[in-house]
């Protein structure tokens, strides 16, 4: 790019601290450096017009991980690390609520909700003889027992009588969420560039070198917040896994209300502006969803439309509005890869499909690595 001396000086001079991924991570990771160094030179890169991967593109969901979640993390993590990662998401909620207000991220606690399909029977009842267990473990985070057996009041169809509800869970309005950070790193000074790409970057030991698609300029730290497209700069255990959502039509005199999880997680939706939001399908076909390319598939589609007429709407006409995808970054663990990778260098990448939740806490402790 032929950058004049204006831009030269104002924006690619004696930066500080740059961030790469304007998401949920990237944005809080940049505001925590700016209490930490009020007059710091901060520069934020994203690729996308808007920001890319999972962030705006997600459920909205103000999860921690339903039961049958919590029951498979056992299976991969210890008990202490699964109750940390339980506390991060809960910490990290809450700091979002103070940091931005619940008005201004459309923050609802309608509580959460798994259900179980008639087929999953084993699941149903190992969660069921297992809840007291949960409840004892996750106590220190919540100071009360969080999941608890409640009836079928919403009519779903082919599941068995109860759901287990998690009483804490909440949902936001992830638009409002986002905008809501920018304007608030706008207003601490932040700079954001978007439509720029990083492609490489050399730490030379005192100083960074970052190459985008157009611009090459030199920055003090450099700190990598881009989740799911992690493994195009870095070499972590971190891989990208699409999610496809859809939504429907509004719909008259809608009475669900809350969150609410399928098969380990794998299928979630919730009700916003008097419309179903239903996301999930992954595990249909993993390989495919192993990618880091935005789009929907039929396979997937027609599974979220078969869950709508048949389970969540049996009984009320519907119709779909349009569907998309996100890019999550999932590993063998759910827990997430905050480290310093060389000198100048830092990660906070690999949130396991819980961005909304653990995203602010992750961007603080990133931003906390750097000296």
């Amino acid at each position: 790019m032929d950058l004049s001396y204006w831009e030269r000086t104002s924006w690619f001079s004696n930066i500080d601290f740059t961030i790469v991924g304007s998401g949920i991570v990237g944005l809080n990771c940049a505001l925590e450096l700016r209490r930490q160094h009020p007059k710091a030179h901060i520069l934020i890169l994203e690729k996308g017009k808007l920001p890319q991967g999972a962030s705006t593109k997600n459920a909205g969901f103000a999860c921690f991980g339903s039961i049958s979640e919590i029951l498979s993390d056992l299976k991969t993590h210890t008990e202490l690390e699964v109750v940390q990662l339980v506390q991060d998401r809960f910490n990290g909620i809450q700091s979002l609520r103070t940091i931005l207000g619940d008005a201004a991220i459309g923050y609802q606690n309608n509580g959460g909700h798994e259900l179980f399909l008639e087929k999953d029977l084993a699941l149903y009842e190992r969660c069921i003889q297992k809840m007291e267990t949960i409840n004892e473990l996750l106590h220190p985070v919540f100071k009360k027992s969080v999941f608890k057996i409640a009836p079928n009041d919403f009519g779903f169809k082919g599941l068995h009588k109860n759901y287990i509800s998690q009483v804490f869970e909440g949902q936001i309005n992830t638009g409002k969420m986002m905008c809501s950070l920018v304007q608030l790193a706008h207003q601490k000074g932040i700079r954001i560039l978007n439509s720029t790409q990083v492609k490489t970057f050399e730490d030379s030991g005192s100083s960074i070198t970052v190459k985008t698609d157009d611009i090459e300029f030199v920055t003090k730290k450099l700190l990598i917040a881009t989740n799911g497209f992690a493994a195009q700069l870095l070499s972590e255990n971190v891989k990208p896994a699409r999610a496809q959502v859809l939504i429907t039509k509004p719909i008259n005199n809608l009475a669900i209300k809350g969150t609410f999880h399928l098969e380990e997680g794998y299928y979630y939706f919730r009700n916003i502006d008097d419309r179903i939001l239903l996301g999930g399908g992954r595990n249909l076909d993993f390989k495919t969803e192993e990618t880091a390319e935005f789009g929907t598939t039929s396979l997937v589609g027609n599974k979220l439309k078969e869950l709508l007429a048949n389970i969540i709407l049996p009984e009320t006409a519907f119709e779909i509005d349009y569907s998309w995808s996100g890019i999550m970054g999932v590993g063998q663990q759910k827990k997430p890869i905050v480290k310093q990778v060389s000198a100048n260098v830092f990660c906070g990448v690999r949130l396991g499909g819980m961005g909304i939740a653990i995203g602010t806490t992750i961007g603080k402790k990133l931003a906390r690595l750097v000296n």
